[in-house]
């Protein structure tokens, strides 16, 4: 068994030392020697998905162990095929037309933050797409799943380096203090910070001074139109937002409707084991889901089962209740309604609109308290509905007819790119709305030769000439190119 390559006692200058010269080893490997490495690192992770997810679980208390199942069988299995034929090492491309070469490099070491939701998924996803581009990784475990993160990474470096890869290609943090973490970010050697987790620690990323992809939080809602197939969408909600007990971002946390299929829409949840909270029963569970001082969910409820969070707000519910839905019948939004803010649990708000228009506004106004280029998801049977929809709402993924957990992370249900980093764009200050894959890892070198009958004229001659319009430059640009 390797020894790890980080102990108690962070010496961070020597990590970075481990990580540039393993960045200098890695930059000379062919595609046949990456693609080795990648193809190990896939099966290590692979084989050990029911192991790894069992740990996560026993080890955070969050979620369902089968999910995340799930999820590992995501980060490695459907990513490694999405990459797997991917050019990343030398010429990915030719423009003969243009005269130009695409040629790919590597970033140079990535530091990776993980979260406690996610905590082996995206940490195996994040060493693969680094082994994919040549590129080291330092992953920094949420300090409550520290022990399945490095688990996950310690089997993907034994994995990297039984098929050749370079030492420290992989290392991973057991213990270090915040102010540590925020040095990592910083450091020099650092080419790209890749965030996952809470709206601080995702800022500070960005605050570091090197490059970085930091994914949020998102507020999703889904909207269910006129012409929904009521019974199908109750089921795909549920699928979405029981998975992993809806710890995924992109999980629905308001539900929209038309008041015309409304109250066909409550008896359908009623079936499929809903709770429809009383008023009551509404206060108590906002003052244990969300910290109003902290202006984000409470972590005591994320990934919980209905009943147990039920339990923590002081009622009672059956212990097969899918999800609490909490209506909110004055379209009330923000952090003094905070059941209508992100919560990663089995949570729902429950809104009524009178008419297409007005559904609209309430998805944007719910999107725009936390979740702001992320993911909305839509119910319908009308294309032009479902197209306005798109064009009016910030959103890097409309989700249509689909789970929001699973449909956002793609792969699946969709031709979206498997992915557990789920860029936001401007909007929620990303520079990409991409569902972060290889791709975004790897710098583009563009060698671009003259062409044979480029046309370079005089300034004088031409630009500078008041008289001479644009079609005057056309014509005497290509009489040049005919002399050349």
């Amino acid at each position: 068994m390797a020894e790890e390559p980080i102990k108690k006692g962070l010496d961070i200058d020597d990590v970075m030392r481990r990580a540039k010269a393993a960045a200098a080893a890695f930059s000379s490997y062919t595609q046949e020697q990456t693609d080795k490495i990648v193809k190990a690192v896939y099966e290590a992770g692979f084989n050990a998905r029911v192991t790894l997810a069992k740990m996560a679980w026993e080890e955070t208390g969050i979620g369902i162990w089968e999910h995340k199942v799930a999820k590992n069988v995501l980060a490695t299995r459907y990513v490694y095929h999405d990459i797997r034929d991917m050019k990343t090492v030398g010429i990915i491309r030719e423009d003969h037309e243009n005269e130009v070469i695409e040629v790919a490099k590597p970033l140079g070491p990535i530091f990776a933050i993980t979260p406690i939701t996610n905590p082996t998924s995206t940490a195996l996803f994040k060493i693969l797409i680094s082994m994919k581009t040549r590129n080291p990784i330092i992953i920094r475990p949420h300090g409550s799943a520290k022990k399945c993160t490095s688990e996950a990474a310690r089997l993907c470096y034994e994995a990297a380096i039984a098929a050749g890869a370079p030492a420290d290609c992989i290392q991973w943090i057991r213990l270090s203090t915040p102010e540590e973490t925020l040095e990592m970010m910083a450091h020099k050697e650092i080419a790209l910070v890749l965030a996952t987790g809470s709206v601080s620690l995702v800022r500070a990323a960005y605050r570091s001074g090197n490059p970085a992809i930091g994914v949020g939080p998102g507020n999703v809602p889904v909207y269910v139109g006129k012409s929904a197939d009521i019974p199908f969408a109750v089921e795909q909600i549920l699928l979405s937002k029981t998975f992993d007990n809806g710890t995924v971002c992109a999980s629905e946390q308001s539900i929209v409707v038309r008041d015309v299929r409304a109250a066909e829409l409550e008896s359908e949840f009623k079936k499929r084991n809903a709770w429809f909270l009383n008023d009551e029963e509404k206060k108590k569970l906002e003052l244990v889901a969300f910290n109003k001082t902290e202006k984000a969910m409470a972590v005591e409820v994320i990934g919980q089962p209905a009943w147990k969070i039920a339990q923590m707000a002081g009622f009672s519910v059956p212990e097969n209740t899918s999800v609490l839905i909490a209506r909110h019948e004055n379209h009330e939004v923000g952090i003094n309604y905070p059941l209508s803010l992100e919560i990663l649990a089995p949570i729902l708000a429950f809104y009524v609109a009178k008419d297409f228009p007005e559904a609209i506004e309430m998805c944007k106004k719910i999107d725009s308290h936390g979740g702001v280029g992320h993911t909305i998801s839509i119910f319908s049977r009308e294309e032009h509905k479902i197209m306005y929809f798109a064009e009016v709402t910030n959103a890097g993924r409309l989700l249509v007819n689909t789970p929001a957990s699973q449909g956002a992370m793609g792969g699946t249900f969709n031709g979206l790119r498997p992915s557990l980093t789920l860029a936001t764009g401007s909007g929620g200050k990303n520079i990409t709305t991409d569902n972060i894959t290889a791709t975004h890892l790897l710098n583009i070198q563009r060698l671009a030769r003259r062409r044979v009958n480029s046309c370079v004229p005089d300034l004088n001659a031409f630009y500078l000439d008041e008289n001479m319009d644009s079609h005057a430059v056309d014509r005497e640009c290509e009489r040049l190119s005919q002399e050349e």
